[in-house]
Protein backbone atom coordinates (compact mmCIF):
# COMPACT_ATOMS: atom_id res chain seq x y z
CA UNK A 1 0.00 0.00 0.00
CA UNK A 2 1.12 3.51 -1.29
CA UNK A 3 1.15 6.53 1.11
CA UNK A 4 0.67 9.66 0.17
CA UNK A 5 2.24 12.55 1.59
CA UNK A 6 0.86 16.31 0.88
CA UNK A 7 3.50 18.72 -0.42
CA UNK A 8 2.12 21.04 2.63
CA UNK A 9 2.51 18.25 5.74
CA UNK A 10 6.08 17.17 4.35
CA UNK A 11 7.43 20.91 4.64
CA UNK A 12 5.80 21.15 8.22
CA UNK A 13 7.13 17.83 9.25
CA UNK A 14 10.32 19.33 7.80
CA UNK A 15 10.38 22.47 9.51
CA UNK A 16 9.75 20.74 12.93
CA UNK A 17 13.02 17.68 12.34
CA UNK A 18 14.84 21.04 11.79
CA UNK A 19 13.73 22.88 15.11
CA UNK A 20 13.70 20.09 17.13
CA UNK A 21 10.16 21.72 18.46
CA UNK A 22 6.92 20.19 18.49
CA UNK A 23 5.64 23.60 17.68
CA UNK A 24 7.37 25.93 15.05
CA UNK A 25 8.54 29.04 16.97
CA UNK A 26 6.68 32.68 16.39
CA UNK A 27 3.67 31.38 16.23
CA UNK A 28 0.91 30.86 18.87
CA UNK A 29 -1.66 27.88 18.04
CA UNK A 30 -5.33 27.30 19.39
CA UNK A 31 -7.54 24.59 18.06
CA UNK A 32 -10.98 24.22 19.65
CA UNK A 33 -10.56 20.28 19.93
CA UNK A 34 -14.10 19.46 17.93
CA UNK A 35 -14.35 16.72 15.37
CA UNK A 36 -15.48 19.39 13.37
CA UNK A 37 -12.46 21.79 13.09
CA UNK A 38 -11.27 20.07 9.98
CA UNK A 39 -14.21 20.90 8.14
CA UNK A 40 -13.42 24.32 8.80
CA UNK A 41 -10.56 26.77 7.39
CA UNK A 42 -8.23 27.58 9.69
CA UNK A 43 -7.72 31.36 10.59
CA UNK A 44 -4.53 33.01 10.37
CA UNK A 45 -3.93 36.30 12.73
CA UNK A 46 -1.28 38.72 12.33
CA UNK A 47 -0.79 41.46 14.10
CA UNK A 48 0.62 44.72 13.10
CA UNK A 49 3.21 47.16 14.93
CA UNK A 50 3.12 48.45 18.53
CA UNK A 51 1.25 44.78 19.60
CA UNK A 52 2.06 41.03 19.27
CA UNK A 53 -0.21 37.86 19.17
CA UNK A 54 -1.24 37.82 23.21
CA UNK A 55 -3.20 41.12 21.65
CA UNK A 56 -5.42 38.46 19.56
CA UNK A 57 -6.05 36.19 22.85
CA UNK A 58 -9.88 37.10 23.28
CA UNK A 59 -10.36 36.83 19.71
CA UNK A 60 -8.99 33.14 19.45
CA UNK A 61 -11.07 31.85 22.64
CA UNK A 62 -14.06 32.83 20.65
CA UNK A 63 -13.15 31.07 17.81
CA UNK A 64 -11.53 28.28 19.45
CA UNK A 65 -15.04 28.00 21.19
CA UNK A 66 -16.89 27.66 18.02
CA UNK A 67 -14.42 25.16 16.41
CA UNK A 68 -12.22 26.78 14.37
CA UNK A 69 -8.72 26.53 14.14
CA UNK A 70 -6.62 29.15 14.71
CA UNK A 71 -2.79 30.31 14.72
CA UNK A 72 -1.47 33.70 15.30
CA UNK A 73 1.97 35.31 14.20
CA UNK A 74 4.49 36.61 15.45
CA UNK A 75 5.21 39.59 12.74
CA UNK A 76 8.83 40.45 12.37
CA UNK A 77 7.96 44.34 12.52
CA UNK A 78 11.02 44.66 10.07
CA UNK A 79 10.08 45.66 7.11
CA UNK A 80 7.53 45.05 4.55
CA UNK A 81 9.34 42.94 2.13
CA UNK A 82 10.79 40.67 4.54
CA UNK A 83 7.82 40.26 7.02
CA UNK A 84 5.60 39.51 4.14
CA UNK A 85 7.86 36.66 3.64
CA UNK A 86 8.06 35.51 6.81
CA UNK A 87 3.92 35.21 6.79
CA UNK A 88 4.09 33.49 3.63
CA UNK A 89 6.60 30.72 4.76
CA UNK A 90 4.19 29.87 7.66
CA UNK A 91 0.77 29.72 5.12
CA UNK A 92 3.05 27.31 2.97
CA UNK A 93 2.88 25.05 6.06
CA UNK A 94 -0.60 25.18 6.63
CA UNK A 95 -2.70 22.63 4.48
CA UNK A 96 -6.74 23.42 3.79
CA UNK A 97 -8.20 26.47 3.30
CA UNK A 98 -6.83 29.80 5.54
CA UNK A 99 -8.87 32.86 6.39
CA UNK A 100 -5.95 35.70 6.54
CA UNK A 101 -6.61 38.32 9.11
CA UNK A 102 -4.54 41.29 9.69
CA UNK A 103 -4.36 44.27 12.00
CA UNK A 104 -3.34 47.38 11.11
CA UNK A 105 0.06 47.37 9.51
CA UNK A 106 -0.26 43.54 9.53
CA UNK A 107 -3.07 44.19 7.16
CA UNK A 108 -0.31 45.32 4.51
CA UNK A 109 1.56 42.08 5.50
CA UNK A 110 -1.41 39.80 4.42
CA UNK A 111 -2.12 41.79 0.93
CA UNK A 112 1.65 40.95 0.06
CA UNK A 113 1.85 37.46 1.85
CA UNK A 114 -1.61 36.34 0.17
CA UNK A 115 -0.49 36.63 -3.49
CA UNK A 116 1.68 33.51 -3.17
CA UNK A 117 -0.81 30.91 -1.44
CA UNK A 118 -3.95 29.74 -3.46
CA UNK A 119 -4.92 28.34 -0.01
CA UNK A 120 -6.07 32.06 1.27
CA UNK A 121 -9.94 32.24 0.66
CA UNK A 122 -10.51 35.24 2.56
CA UNK A 123 -8.55 38.15 3.49
CA UNK A 124 -9.77 40.22 6.90
CA UNK A 125 -8.99 43.44 7.45
CA UNK A 126 -8.91 44.77 11.08
CA UNK A 127 -8.75 48.61 11.73
CA UNK A 128 -6.01 47.48 8.71
CA UNK A 129 -3.81 49.27 6.25
CA UNK A 130 -4.91 48.21 2.37
CA UNK A 131 -1.92 49.26 0.12
CA UNK A 132 -2.11 49.07 -3.37
CA UNK A 133 1.07 48.34 -5.65
CA UNK A 134 3.16 50.10 -5.08
CA UNK A 135 2.15 52.32 -1.95
CA UNK A 136 3.91 52.35 1.15
CA UNK A 137 2.68 52.31 4.60
CA UNK A 138 4.36 55.25 5.56
CA UNK A 139 2.28 57.24 2.80
CA UNK A 140 -1.23 56.19 3.69
CA UNK A 141 -0.27 56.86 7.35
CA UNK A 142 0.16 60.22 6.29
CA UNK A 143 -3.42 60.91 5.49
CA UNK A 144 -4.35 60.55 9.24
CA UNK A 145 -4.31 63.51 11.23
CA UNK A 146 -2.72 64.24 13.83
CA UNK A 147 0.07 62.04 13.81
CA UNK A 148 1.31 59.27 16.33
CA UNK A 149 3.55 60.62 18.87
CA UNK A 150 6.49 58.15 18.72
CA UNK A 151 9.71 57.47 19.89
CA UNK A 152 12.73 56.45 17.73
CA UNK A 153 15.29 54.22 19.07
CA UNK A 154 18.21 53.29 16.84
CA UNK A 155 19.62 49.98 16.45
CA UNK A 156 21.66 47.43 14.48
CA UNK A 157 19.03 47.04 12.04
CA UNK A 158 17.94 50.70 11.40
CA UNK A 159 15.79 52.63 13.70
CA UNK A 160 13.17 51.41 15.37
CA UNK A 161 9.70 53.27 16.41
CA UNK A 162 7.46 52.77 19.42
CA UNK A 163 4.64 54.90 20.72
CA UNK A 164 5.26 56.79 23.31
CA UNK A 165 4.02 55.39 26.89
CA UNK A 166 2.34 58.56 27.76
CA UNK A 167 0.41 58.77 24.98
CA UNK A 168 -0.24 55.30 24.20
CA UNK A 169 -3.85 54.64 25.38
CA UNK A 170 -5.12 58.09 23.42
CA UNK A 171 -3.19 56.82 20.03
CA UNK A 172 -3.87 53.39 20.43
CA UNK A 173 -6.38 52.13 23.08
CA UNK A 174 -9.01 54.54 24.17
CA UNK A 175 -11.65 52.59 24.95
CA UNK A 176 -9.92 49.58 26.73
CA UNK A 177 -8.94 50.16 30.50
CA UNK A 178 -6.33 52.06 31.93
CA UNK A 179 -4.40 49.01 33.88
CA UNK A 180 -4.46 46.72 30.00
CA UNK A 181 -3.51 49.93 28.13
CA UNK A 182 -0.33 51.10 30.87
CA UNK A 183 0.23 47.28 30.35
CA UNK A 184 0.14 47.23 26.36
CA UNK A 185 2.17 50.06 25.98
CA UNK A 186 4.78 48.77 28.05
CA UNK A 187 4.86 45.41 26.47
CA UNK A 188 4.73 46.95 23.03
CA UNK A 189 6.91 45.66 20.22
CA UNK A 190 8.55 48.87 18.40
CA UNK A 191 8.53 48.38 14.63
CA UNK A 192 11.53 49.22 12.01
CA UNK A 193 11.30 51.68 9.74
CA UNK A 194 11.04 49.45 7.15
CA UNK A 195 8.07 48.74 7.92
CA UNK A 196 6.36 51.99 6.63
CA UNK A 197 9.17 53.02 4.00
CA UNK A 198 8.83 49.45 1.59
CA UNK A 199 6.83 49.53 -1.02
CA UNK A 200 3.84 47.66 -1.34
CA UNK A 201 4.08 45.09 -4.28
CA UNK A 202 1.02 42.69 -4.41
CA UNK A 203 -2.52 43.23 -4.27
CA UNK A 204 -4.04 40.00 -3.09
CA UNK A 205 -7.58 41.94 -2.71
CA UNK A 206 -8.18 42.04 -6.57
CA UNK A 207 -8.24 38.21 -6.58
CA UNK A 208 -9.50 37.29 -2.65
CA UNK A 209 -12.79 37.86 -1.42
CA UNK A 210 -12.04 40.63 2.03
CA UNK A 211 -13.85 41.95 4.83
CA UNK A 212 -13.02 44.82 6.46
CA UNK A 213 -13.89 46.06 9.59
CA UNK A 214 -13.35 50.23 10.10
CA UNK A 215 -12.97 51.57 14.15
CA UNK A 216 -14.89 55.07 13.84
CA UNK A 217 -12.75 56.37 16.92
CA UNK A 218 -9.37 55.16 16.03
CA UNK A 219 -6.84 57.66 16.60
CA UNK A 220 -4.01 55.50 14.96
CA UNK A 221 -5.65 55.24 11.66
CA UNK A 222 -8.09 57.71 10.66
CA UNK A 223 -11.82 55.77 9.98
CA UNK A 224 -11.82 57.73 6.70
CA UNK A 225 -8.31 56.37 5.70
CA UNK A 226 -9.85 52.93 6.39
CA UNK A 227 -13.32 53.60 4.35
CA UNK A 228 -11.32 55.12 0.95
CA UNK A 229 -8.95 51.66 1.17
CA UNK A 230 -11.75 49.59 2.24
CA UNK A 231 -13.90 50.73 -0.90
CA UNK A 232 -10.86 50.47 -3.46
CA UNK A 233 -10.11 47.04 -2.17
CA UNK A 234 -13.82 46.04 -2.41
CA UNK A 235 -14.26 45.20 1.04
CA UNK A 236 -17.77 44.20 2.52
CA UNK A 237 -17.50 46.57 5.43
CA UNK A 238 -18.47 46.65 8.59
CA UNK A 239 -18.07 49.58 11.39
CA UNK A 240 -17.87 49.84 15.00
CA UNK A 241 -17.40 52.10 17.51
CA UNK A 242 -13.95 51.43 18.99
CA UNK A 243 -10.38 51.97 18.98
CA UNK A 244 -7.32 50.93 17.04
CA UNK A 245 -7.38 48.01 20.06
CA UNK A 246 -10.62 46.44 18.48
CA UNK A 247 -9.63 43.06 18.94
CA UNK A 248 -9.04 43.56 22.66
CA UNK A 249 -12.37 46.00 23.21
CA UNK A 250 -14.89 44.19 20.84
CA UNK A 251 -13.57 40.75 20.28
CA UNK A 252 -16.83 39.76 19.76
CA UNK A 253 -17.14 42.16 16.93
CA UNK A 254 -14.02 41.10 15.68
CA UNK A 255 -14.75 37.40 15.41
CA UNK A 256 -18.07 37.92 13.68
CA UNK A 257 -16.27 39.68 10.87
CA UNK A 258 -13.91 36.76 10.29
CA UNK A 259 -16.60 34.50 11.01
CA UNK A 260 -18.37 35.83 8.36
CA UNK A 261 -15.52 35.40 5.83
CA UNK A 262 -14.87 32.10 6.87
CA UNK A 263 -18.53 30.94 6.09
CA UNK A 264 -17.60 32.41 2.55
CA UNK A 265 -15.31 29.27 1.92
CA UNK A 266 -17.06 26.82 2.08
Amino acid sequence: MRIRISRRVALAAGALALLGATTAPGVAMATGGRSDDSAKPTVVLVHGAWADSSSWAPVMERLRKDGYPVRAIANPLQGLTGDSAYVSSYLAAIDGPVVLVGHSYGGAVITNAAASDPDVKALVYIAGFIPAKGETVGELAARSSPPIPLISTQVPAGTDVSIDPDHFREAFAADVDRTTAADLAAAQRPANTRAVSDASVEEAFRTVPSWSLITRQDHAIAPDLQRFMSERAGSHTEEVNASHAVMISRPGTVTHVIEDAARSTR
